[in-house]
């Protein structure tokens, strides 16, 4: 019987099993790793008188599927046309045609806690990711450290005989832990997956991505003038499931393929940028209007659902400029191509997996965004992200030159918050907003061969993301542990919602969902929703604000699918109840204190860290790829860089010591033998110092000093160069990065990683003399980031 036909059979069995029997299935050991077995054989005196027994290999429950998990990022809920959106994602629909549709499925509104309740099956403040790593506090729920006790699906599949792997973003290893120096125990190899390759952190430039194989850092590959992050990360995918199907095809994978699109930067080839050319000129008014009315013609929102007004913090697009209209076009044309681009490299994955014949026997789980749009962006867009993060605006006319470079490798770009608001469609709200559903509701694809008897199906379910893993568990029919590796396990908090593939119509399992991010709160319960959106916009800094002043929202989303008609005033012993029920949650799940502090809390002096009490760094060759978390912070200080070198007689250039790159950083390095000090403002001012002599040959010492004018954060100084302890130039600096370098490029010796501080030379320029050592030394403290901000400690 050739090995297709039986795994047909076998498929119609479990089909057969999960209608009858379903949860009877899971009986694997509550115990992980699975106890040993005992010796079974007979010892002799010698073996010719003893009997041998190998204890049986672990091996995956009878049938199991194999599991694909895919994670896109910062996705509307009406963006892919397979739920009536503007880009054209026909990989999406085909699954969506095989399989379901989920309308009414949510995330929690941000990066790294989606990606917590995603992997473990219980809510993002009950393993302590409240926040994003980069802004983790010191409180249980927002450590950003995942306990012990909350294993994740990869490790329990793992432990039950699945091969595992996981491809792209990852968003779930604190800030201070990614270099070198680990600890490696939240990194993606010790969490389960037995093999990881992608980035680390909340986003990376998809043209020149900060890589990492398992736990080093690599090089993206320099054989390719036209390199992209997505199809380097879906190459990888495949050639893992074919090296795993042709070494064990009876063992199942697991493997989750979570893309840095589309995040920003919006990155996208020419060729897919392209495509969009003038479909969005109407605006972003009008595309919501049409937006709609496709959702309602395709029937994935309900005939009488309700299309949600502008908010009056977004500017209609009919009172902007003509440039305006220009520009703001072509940045959500280069977004579209970038989720269209996406899509397409998805469906090469789909493809591999089918010509293996493997496609009817694995369970895909696509989830269209880790939360809504994002308006992080403002209301101009930006050409620069690392802008947004350091409060710097914009300048209209650096955006407006910037126009052909968009979605290139010299942008970091990202469009307005009026576009991410209109492809929220009919949505309240964007990224970030957790009080409605434009944060956190997401569009959700599950196919799985002839297990799902009805193709093209919708479902309007109430769900969330920490239903995922028990789904995946129930499907592989493997037991939710209560001990692993010796930790007892915190309960599953995520309801599975196979129950929901066979029958449209079943009520919904989940019953009660709090959610919660940077302040914005809201609670389901049975129906209803009660929503408190804090005052703080996607891309403002902290702002002076009373959560007790925050005003609370009432919906009957049984009956009002868009959240477009408050009833707050007509029911009030109603809201009242659901607030008592939200507070209730919150201290149950670790969501308290609510917290809406932004900027502020990027500094890194305010987690643990290898640097905590050092003020003097030395670093030798060969060192690179330090995460900001884990490099000297010298923002906001005054500090002093010393390099001893060794020149040959033919001279010397290269990068001494550099953190950053082209959209924010700073570089000590040799130019044509001249010590040169460049310093990257959020990619709108360079400042060069550079010497007017040549380094001797022979030992030198090269040493660079920068004295900060203090005061507040962000402001500038003046810095001089030495050669020997002569000085040889002095410069003044204006303005400093106060907040954040990068989410991606590093602090690196010897050479540039990434891009170029400045466009004078070329990664990695790396540094042709004999570089002994580099010390850095930091002379003051930093200001009080809360004091300087105006913001008081209650």
């Amino acid at each position: 019987m050739s090995r297709l036909l039986w795994r047909s059979l076998a498929l119609s069995f479990l089909v057969v099993l999960f209608t009858f029997t379903g949860p009877a299935l899971a009986a694997t050991s509550k115990v992980l790793p699975i106890p040993e077995e005992s010796f079974k054989g007979k010892i002799g005196i010698t073996y010719k008188d003893s009997k041998p027994d190998f204890p049986s290999s672990i091996t995956a429950p009878a049938q199991a599927p194999n599991v694909l998990l895919i994670l896109l990022d910062d996705v509307g809920f009406g963006q892919a046309s397979t739920f009536g959106g503007p880009v054209e994602t026909p990989n999406l629909t085909r699954l969506a045609e095989r399989g379901l549709r989920y309308n009414q499925f949510h995330t929690t509104a941000l990066c790294s806690p989606t990606r917590a309740a995603l992997l473990t099956g219980r809510n993002h403040h009950s393993v302590s990711t409240g926040v994003v790593t980069e802004l983790a506090t010191g409180y249980p729920g927002y450590t950003a450290i995942l306990p012990q006790s909350a294993a994740t699906v990869a490790e329990v599949l793992r432990q039950n005989g699945y091969n595992t792997a996981a491809f792209g973003k990852w968003h779930n290893t604190p800030d201070y832990e990614t270099s070198a120096a680990g600890p490696f125990d939240r990194w993606p190899t010790r969490l389960g997956f037995e093999y990881f390759y992608g980035f680390l952190g909340g986003d990376t430039n998809q043209w020149s991505p900060a890589l990492v194989e398992n736990t080093k850092r690599v090089d993206k590959p320099s054989d390719n003038p036209d390199y992209h992050l997505t199809p380097d990360l879906v190459d990888h995918a495949i050639a893992w499931i074919r090296s795993q199907q042709s070494i064990a095809p009876d063992k199942p994978f697991f493997t989750y393929l979570a893309t840095g699109a589309t995040h920003a930067p919006h990155h996208a080839p020419k060729a897919w940028i392209d495509k969009y050319q003038g479909k969005f000129n109407q605006g972003w008014d009008k595309l919501r209007e049409e937006t709609f009315a496709r959702q309602k013609q395709l029937g994935v929102i309900p005939e009488n659902a309700q299309l949600t007004p502008r908010p009056k913090e977004l500017p209609a697009w009919d009172s902007l400029s003509a440039d305006q209209q220009k520009l703001y076009s072509h940045m959500v044309e280069v977004f579209a191509g970038f989720l269209a681009h996406t899509d397409y490299e998805v469906g090469r994955l789909i493809d591999g997996i089918d010509q293996l014949g493997e496609l009817d026997n694995t369970l895909v789980i696509y989830i269209v965004g880790d939360n809504g749009a994002s308006a992080e962006g403002g209301l101009t867009g930006s050409v620069n992200e690392l802008k947004v993060f350091n409060g710097v605006p914009e300048n209209p006319e650096q955006l407006l030159a910037s126009i052909d470079e968009l979605g290139s490798p010299k942008t970091f770009n990202h469009f307005p918050a009026g576009w991410a608001w209109a492809v929220s469609a009919p949505f309240q709200w964007t990224k970030q907003i957790a009080s409605h559903f434009g944060g956190t509701r997401n569009p959700l694809v599950i196919s799985w061969g002839d297990r799902i008897k009805d193709r093209g199906g919708l479902r309007s379910q109430f769900h969330h993301v920490i239903d995922i893993a028990p789904t995946i568990l129930e499907a592989t029919g493997i037991t939710a542990p209560t001990q692993v590796n010796g930790v007892k396990q915190q309960p599953i908090e995520g309801t599975s919602l196979a129950y929901t593939f066979d029958d449209a119509d079943v009520p919904s399992h989940r019953k009660t969902q709090y959610f919660e991010m940077l302040g914005n709160r809201a609670i389901y319960d049975q129906g209803w929703i009660a929503a408190a959106r804090h005052p703080r916009l996607p891309w403002q800094a902290t702002i002076k604000a009373d959560f007790e002043q925050d005003p609370w929202e009432l919906y009957n989303i049984e009956k009002d699918f868009s959240e477009a008609n408050n009833l707050a005033d007509q029911n009030p012993e109603k809201l009242q109840k659901l607030q008592k029920l939200f507070l209730s949650e919150a201290k149950k799940y670790q969501v308290l204190p609510l917290d809406d502090r932004a900027f502020e809390r990027f500094d890194i002096q305010l987690r643990p860290s290898l640097l905590t009490g050092r003020t003097s760094f030395t670093y030798y060759p060969g060192t690179f790829g330090i995460p900001e978390g884990s490099a000297p912070n010298i923002k906001n200080r005054s500090f002093s860089i010393t390099a001893n070198v060794d020149i040959p007689e033919s001279g010397a250039e290269g990068v001494l010591l550099t953190q950053g790159g082209r959209f924010s950083g700073w570089s000590f390095f040799l130019e044509d033998g001249k010590p040169t000090y460049a310093y990257n403002f959020v990619n709108a001012e360079r400042y060069i110092i550079q010497s007017t002599e040549t380094v001797p040959t022979g030992k030198s010492t090269l040493r660079f000093d920068f004295d900060y004018d203090g005061g507040t954060l962000g402001t500038g100084g003046t810095g001089k160069l030495f050669i020997n302890d002569k000085q040889v130039a002095e410069g003044r600096i204006a303005k400093t990065v106060a907040f954040r370098w990068a989410l991606d490029e590093t602090f690196d010796v010897g050479r540039d990683t990434g891009t170029p501080v400045v466009e004078i030379y070329k990664v990695p320029f790396a540094f042709t003399g004999n570089l002994q050592q580099v010390t850095l030394d930091i002379k003051s403290e930093q200001p009080q980031i809360q004091q300087n901000l105006g913001i008081s400690k209650k």
